[in-house]
């Protein structure tokens, strides 16, 4: 689904690496290394996304300070092609791009609703009531936790299917569950911790408790 929207894989997941982690830069040897990706496409891809506005990049000497330095004056031209060959051009996420928040929160839920299967892995081990995505999954860093699971499932399988989506997604994922008797009674006492996640933003994938 992705792929026939943003027009590739390969811009897929770099998308996918930015927006998930918007505070770090990247540079092409590097994504083209772990993305296992053709070198040629990380670059095609980069800067048709800096044209977008959606990427931002910048210079960067890797050996600023270090090693011998030339006496005032004497720039020669080797020196000067040594330097401009410590320069690494790096890329970031540009939040400040006006669909930053849309389209981080497109490549997320299809991520978890459609490539990983996420719903269809977490019913066959247990029986899930309510399954509410919140925090990474709406850009919502207001709350505690970014699942909430209602239900009677294997806890040791849960955290292995957690974990893979850590993997895929590159962020660590807080989540809580409730069996169906503490959920009822954390509804009616209006529980602070519930509510502030039922309350907040949130996207529903599975509700069989009744919450609309």
């Amino acid at each position: 689904m992705l792929e026939k929207l943003f027009g590739s894989n390969s811009r897929v997941k770099i998308l996918k690496l930015f927006l998930l982690n918007p505070t770090s830069k990247f540079y092409i040897r590097q994504l083209s290394r772990d993305l296992k990706l053709q070198l040629n496409s990380v670059r095609r891809e980069l800067e048709n996304l800096e044209k977008f506005g959606i990427l931002t990049s910048d210079m960067k000497n890797e050996e600023e300070g270090k090693g011998k330095k030339e006496a005032p004056g004497r720039t020669t031209p080797e020196a000067m092609a040594s330097a401009r060959g410590q320069e690494k051009k790096y890329f970031r996420a540009n939040p400040n791009f006006i669909l930053f928040d849309e389209i981080k929160a497109l490549i997320v839920k299809a991520q978890i609703l459609y490539e990983k299967d996420f719903v269809r892995k977490l019913n066959s081990i247990g029986k899930v009531k309510l399954l509410v995505l919140t925090g990474i999954f709406v850009n919502n860093p207001n709350t505690l936790i970014d699942i909430l699971i209602v239900g009677k499932i294997n806890k040791i399988k849960l955290i292995k299917l957690i974990r893979e989506l850590e993997i895929e997604l590159g962020k660590e994922i807080n989540f809580t569950v409730f069996d169906n008797q503490e959920f009822k009674y954390r509804r009616d006492i209006t529980d602070i911790f519930l509510y502030g996640i039922l309350d907040g933003k949130n996207l529903v994938v599975i509700d069989e408790v009744g919450l609309s």
